[in-house]
Order: structure tokens, then C-alpha cells, then sequence
């Protein structure tokens, strides 16, 4: 019984801390470890179906947007640029368009992401089961498909600052795979 004690404490300073812990994030976002994520099935615009356990394994960046949202409109084109920027990177984008049709989301994405697939949740289900305190709302999913951290409203995804933090993730999952630290 003497022994379980030192033992205890060796195990809790030498094992590998999550992300969330390690990595302060940027302004905005917010740790919201709350479990797991819900997974859905979803189609886009061309019909290809997706669900967002797919993106097990690698960091998810599920974004809920709306063409009438202000702040999704300013956002979209920072997003798309971020995605070219990230695309060696092991992070999965999944946009979910929250309960608009197929003609409405086209046009809009047409004028500012024309690169940009979409999920369409037609009917609003899976955005009423995340339920997201407005939009754009954007969560970060880690490999093993535990929701982590929540962002309220538009950012810049394309600066410094946003692509080093989701850099700093994937590059902490790696290192804890490989026996890194």
C-alpha cells in the first residue's frame, strides 16, 4: 500500500496531457470539452453523402453556417483560404449548412468560396441536435471524436495566429502517436 501512492503520482506527471490542456488557444475559442461528438450522416449539394465519424483520426473542423448570417458571409472566404493552407495537414472540414435549400446555398457559395463543399442540413436535425448558440458556430473534434473546443461567431481563419493553434493540435495528436513529446 506504501508503494501505490508514489506510483500513482509517477503515472499522473508522466503521462502525456490532451491538447486541450497544452495548447492555449487564440481569442475566440474556447476549450468546451463536453464529450463526445455527436455523428451524423449528411448529403451535399451533389448528393455524396459524409457522416463526421469519417473524420476519425484526424482533428474535425465542423463549422454551422447560414448564407442570411453576416458574420458566415465575412467568414466563408477566410475559411476556403484556410482550408488551401491546411490541405497537407491531417484536419478534416466539414461545413454544415444549416436549413437552407440547394439554389440558395449554390448561389451564395458561388460568390464567395466557389471551391467550398457543403453539407446540407435541410431540414435543420442535426443542427437542432448540436444545437449551436448562434451562428456561425465551429467546433474542433480531436482523432478520437471528442468535442474539445467551441467558437461563437466569424474569425479569420487564414491568419497567423488560427492556423498555428490548429497546427499545434495536429502536431500534439502526432507527437503522442509516434512517442513524441
Amino acid at each position: 500500500m506504501r508503494l501505490f501512492l508514489p506510483v500513482l503520482l509517477t503515472l499522473l506527471f508522466t503521462l502525456p496531457v490532451s491538447a486541450s490542456e497544452t495548447i492555449k488557444p487564440p481569442v475566440g475559442v474556447r476549450v468546451y470539452a463536453i464529450g463526445p461528438a455527436p455523428d451524423f450522416e449528411l448529403a451535399d449539394m451533389d448528393g455524396n453523402r459524409d457522416t463526421l465519424s469519417s473524420g476519425r483520426g484526424q482533428w474535425v473542423f465542423l463549422h454551422f453556417w447560414a448564407s442570411w448570417c453576416g458574420p458566415c458571409r465575412k467568414e466563408m472566404p477566410a475559411i476556403q483560404r484556410m482550408v488551401r493552407l491546411m490541405e497537407n495537414e491531417a484536419l478534416k472540414v466539414q461545413l454544415v449548412n444549416t436549413a437552407e435549400d440547394d439554389d440558395t446555398v449554390f448561389s451564395f457559395l458561388g460568390g464567395v468560396a466557389p471551391d467550398m463543399v457543403t453539407l446540407m442540413d435541410r431540414d435543420g436535425s442535426v443542427t437542432e441536435v448540436w444545437k449551436p448558440r448562434g451562428l456561425p458556430a465551429t467546433y474542433l473534434i480531436d482523432p478520437q471524436g471528442q468535442i474539445r473546443y467551441q467558437v461563437l461567431g466569424g474569425r479569420e481563419w487564414d491568419q497567423p495566429e488560427y492556423l498555428a493553434f490548429l497546427k499545434a493540435l495536429i502536431k500534439s495528436t502526432s507527437d503522442r502517436t509516434t512517442g513524441k513529446h
